[in-house]
């Protein structure tokens, strides 16, 4: 449960606001090379897919005011042409907005993967490297005393930034894969301090911390059952723990459902076009949410759209 949420307390003194701050996701599989740097996309565990670009849109929490939006974009690449020693590559973009602040941020990645052969395991190490600017418009932040603004001058300020990954991928009987990862993609801990009229006010960025495992058990109708455990923490945020449960059909249709220790219930589902010629794939997925958390049904429900293109190069 992201915590960021408005009025955002920001006062004219020196006061930090302590949060999960990273976007949420619905889909994490989708975006799950955001998350790790190491981390291969479903695309190629799922269907042996090497070059993968991708894009998504979160409106989360619809019906409150200021909720947050996310969008993403990325592209990744696997050699698999080498064993001991191959290379990953990509690329994300993302923004961010709750309200009056916001983030948008370009990476790119490399990761080396340690193989005997990419296609039936390795264990790999990824760096992304990327520059973030995070905003604030002062003028839409209301002190809650007085009423008055924090300032008048939006605020903006761009910063280096650096995620690490490790990922540990292996087929398990003739075809099957277990995967399982842990990753920090915000490495660079800072605090973002703004200047107004009447003074300053700043933003402490924290480490966040994921661990990732999941199973694909493949059936011999081309479909398959895929279940995952995302773990999540945040300093002064507890633990967050998500489970999830995906079954691809055998025609290109899939559905999932989940459920988070934040109280929250998750459902998506999608269509794999192509299905027949794995070689070039087109994937559409819808991810809903719905929040039972100490915010109740005023949360409102949480909405996500990815689609992606994955090609065996």
């Amino acid at each position: 449960m992201r915590y960021l949420l408005l009025p955002v307390v920001l006062v004219v003194t020196t006061l930090a606001l302590k949060a999960q701050q990273l976007s949420l996701f619905t889909q994490y599989r989708e975006n799950v090379s955001v998350i790790n740097p190491a981390a291969l996309e479903s695309d190629f565990l799922a269907f042996g897919q090497n070059l993968s670009v991708g894009a998504s849109y979160r409106a989360q929490w619809v019906g409150l005011s200021n909720a947050p939006t996310t969008q993403t974009v990325r592209f990744s690449y696997l050699n698999t042409e080498f064993s001991g020693v191959t290379f990953m590559t990509g690329a994300h973009l993302i923004n961010d907005k709750t309200g009056p602040t916001g983030f948008t941020g370009f990476y790119g990645k490399i990761a080396g993967v340690l193989t005997q052969d990419p296609e039936y395991g390795g264990f790999v190490v990824g760096l992304s490297v990327g520059a973030v600017q995070y905003r604030v418009k002062a003028a839409e932040i209301f002190l809650r005393e007085d009423g008055d603004v924090v300032g008048t001058q939006n605020q903006s300020q761009l910063y280096p930034d650096v995620g690490v990954g490790v990922y540990y991928y292996q087929t398990v009987g003739d075809a099957d894969y277990f995967y399982a990862g842990a990753s920090v993609p915000q490495v660079v801990g800072l605090d973002l301090t703004f200047k107004n009229d009447a003074g300053e006010f700043y933003t402490k960025r924290v480490q966040h911390f994921y661990g990732l495992l999941g199973f694909y058990k493949f059936f011999a109708n081309d479909s398959f059952l895929e279940p995952s455990m995302w773990v999540k923490y945040a300093p002064n945020v507890p633990v967050n723990v998500d489970l999830n449960l995906r079954y691809q059909m055998p025609g290109g249709l899939w559905m999932g459902t989940g459920v988070s220790s934040a109280k929250t219930f998750h459902l998506d589902a999608g269509v794999l076009l192509g299905a027949n010629s794995l070689d070039n794939t087109i994937r559409i997925g819808y991810g809903f949410d719905y929040s039972f958390s100490s915010f109740g049904p005023s949360a409102g429900s949480t909405h996500e759209l990815n689609v992606s293109f994955a090609f065996d190069r």
